[in-house]
């Protein structure tokens, strides 16, 4: 009986591998205020994305400061690339990824979205996985979700963590495109088309082109809209109760029958 428990704990432990053993996950919160944002491509006011989650990423090449947050039905995400401080118009973009299911699919599926804005454009485009060709990582464009907004601006004094303009992207994302979950696969890009530099979460996953997309099994984890958990590992602490409850029944299916 003792391999049973253990068996079980296995099996209890296998969602949180990614998380303990892994990448740390991005936390984002849940906020009041998004729903104030302007979508301008930058800092508005120097408050105005204070209600979120932040993150600072670190690579080679400079600093990104990523901002998340969700309220309602959407996620809302900004990019701040500090370092990133020759304006390429258009030619310089972000993406951010979530995968549905978090299943770490090789192949990119219908549950994986990617969200593509390029600095000045006029508006994002969405990319669904499920594609049958290589190009683009198994993506293709879709037509875009009522809701979504992304767009890409230069910074200006406004901005929180630095002064000297640079890019800066916002992202309004509608949670309709993905089953309500507390743990998405999660995957940011910025690229600097002067340099030729990305800035990536996971740090160091980058395409081998700039139009392509890497597999969403190497994208890391948002924890987690809609079950408000920033703090910490819901899983992780539901555990120590579904630990005590096999113990228990397991004592009680060993105690010999009298009579």
């Amino acid at each position: 009986m003792k391999y049973t428990i253990f068996i079980i704990l296995i099996f209890l432990l296998l969602p949180l591998m990614n998380t303990v053993y892994g990448i740390e996950p991005i936390l984002i919160s849940i906020s009041s205020s998004m729903d104030k944002v302007i979508f301008d491509g930058k800092w508005t006011n120097e408050l105005e994305w204070k209600e979120s989650s932040w993150e600072s990423i670190p690579s080679q090449y400079g600093t990104l400061h990523l901002r998340t947050a969700h309220q309602g039905d959407f996620i809302y995400i900004l990019l701040d690339a500090v370092d990133d401080q020759t304006i390429d118009h258009i030619s310089d973009r972000a993406v951010v990824c979530i995968d549905g299911k978090n299943n770490k699919s090789i192949m990119a599926e219908l549950d994986d979205y990617c969200f593509f804005v390029a600095l000045n454009g006029k508006q994002g485009f969405v990319y669904q996985g499920g594609s049958s060709l290589s190009i683009n990582g198994y993506f293709k464009k879709i037509s875009n979700t009522e809701g979504f907004i992304g767009v890409g601006s230069k910074s200006d004094q406004n901005d929180k963590y630095s002064k000297i303009p640079h890019t800066s992207y916002e992202f309004k994302i509608p949670l309709n495109l993905f089953d309500r979950s507390n743990i998405y696969g999660f995957y940011v890009l910025v690229f600097d088309a002067s340099t030729n530099q990305y800035y990536s979460w996971p740090t160091g996953i980058i395409p081998d082109v700039a139009s392509d997309i890497p597999s969403p099994s190497k994208w890391g984890e948002l924890v987690s809209p809609d079950k408000s958990i920033p703090e910490f590992n819901l899983p992780l602490l539901a555990l120590i109760p579904a630990l005590f409850l096999v113990i228990y029944f397991t004592r009680f299916l060993q105690k010999p029958k009298r009579g």
